[in-house]
């Protein structure tokens, strides 16, 4: 891809980003455990997982905000370590809250960043129109951020990230705290850029954002990536359609087993919380339908009976032995990262 500037990106190997055996510790913590990555140009990864599990950290690394302790890592084919000033020259990046000024204009805001990547009056102002437009924001223009809708900041924060036409464009979390609408907004912002040629790394809790924008996901837990594929290889671990079954009583769940048993191609499985029972099956309809008979003949009260696909949130469950959580709580977000917040303001300065 051509950069604003002119220069071209990339080391000429198809992959925007590789990471190999990445480590980062926090005191005794490891933030990251031997962490590797392959983003291949001009598509949308995501990297997935839920709070604490190195995310951020390999956002943070990957574009020169925090030093590695260990491993390697190149972003548009240069050494982030050795030449973090030249990888950040061809990256942006956006992070879970809009960065732009409320008491400015969209314009200014863009015209501001503009200067401050160095591009004089004159050029900021013109990728300013461009990107305004680019984003859907030129009626909003010179209205102060103040009055925008979430789903307009985030648009915004992305066409700041956008000022130098980066090769790689890094999402942290965009998505954080929108509405539904809000968020399909900013998801066609993604693809827009991305079908222009930018690279985009997409970090995210959100499965069905992953499972709409990424190309390809990589799952990391514990500060190790435990699964790299497309959204429907990953999908294709955990099986095919299963049978799922909700009963009005929690009694009636052995009862239900047994029943689901006779049509599954695996051993059914119950979750007591949710009274559900699933199990994958084969034959879709005639597995069904079969089920549905039997609990009515059998006087099995059924608030629920249907078949699915399986889903991110699927795959995740098998890979770590728990779902995504996006309602995590601030207090949580802050015990977790309490540790590390000191570390790394000195290494953002020193970098």
């Amino acid at each position: 891809m051509r950069g604003f500037d002119g220069t071209l990106d990339g080391d000429g190997d198809g992959y925007a980003v590789r990471a190999e055996g990445l480590v980062k510790r926090y005191g005794d913590k490891r933030a990251l455990d031997g962490f590797d990555l392959a983003v291949r140009e001009g598509t949308v990864h995501g990297l997935l997982g839920p709070n604490g599990a190195g995310k951020t950290t390999a956002v943070r690394i990957l574009s020169t905000l925090v030093r590695l302790d260990e491993g390697h890592a190149t972003v548009a084919g240069l050494d982030v370590a050795r030449r973090p000033r030249d990888v950040r020259a061809r990256i942006g990046l956006t992070g879970q809250y809009a960065a732009v000024d409320e008491v400015l204009t969209g314009r200014q805001n863009l015209e501001m960043f503009g200067r401050l990547f160095h591009l004089g009056g004159k050029w900021a102002k013109l990728r300013a129109g461009e990107l305004l437009e680019r984003f859907d924001l030129v009626d909003a223009a010179d209205k102060g951020v103040g009055d925008y809708s979430g789903g307009m900041r985030r648009r915004l924060d992305l066409a700041a990230s956008m000022i130098l036409a980066p090769a790689v464009l890094f999402l942290d979390e965009p998505t954080t705290g929108l509405d539904p609408r809000s968020r399909g907004e900013v998801w066609e912002s993604v693809r827009a850029l991305v079908a222009d040629g930018t690279t985009v790394l997409l970090t995210t809790q959100y499965l069905e954002e992953a499972d709409r924008l990424a190309s390809r996901v990589t799952v990391i837990d514990q500060g190790r990536a435990i699964a790299d594929d497309t959204p429907d290889g990953l999908k294709n671990t955990v099986g095919g359609d299963r049978i799922e079954v909700v009963v009005a009583e929690r009694s009636d769940i052995a009862q239900v087993v047994k029943v689901v048993a006779r049509v599954a191609e695996g051993e059914p499985e119950a979750d007591e919380a949710e009274s559900r029972v699933h199990a994958p099956v084969t034959d879709r309809v005639a597995a069904l339908t079969e089920v549905a008979r039997t609990l009515r003949d059998e006087g099995v009260a059924v608030e629920d009976i249907g078949l699915r696909r399986p889903s991110l949130d699927d795959v995740f469950l098998r890979l770590t032995g728990h779902r995504t959580d996006v309602t995590e709580t601030k207090k949580t977000t802050k015990k977790a990262t309490k540790k590390t917040k000191k570390t790394e303001k000195t290494e953002e300065a020193a970098a």
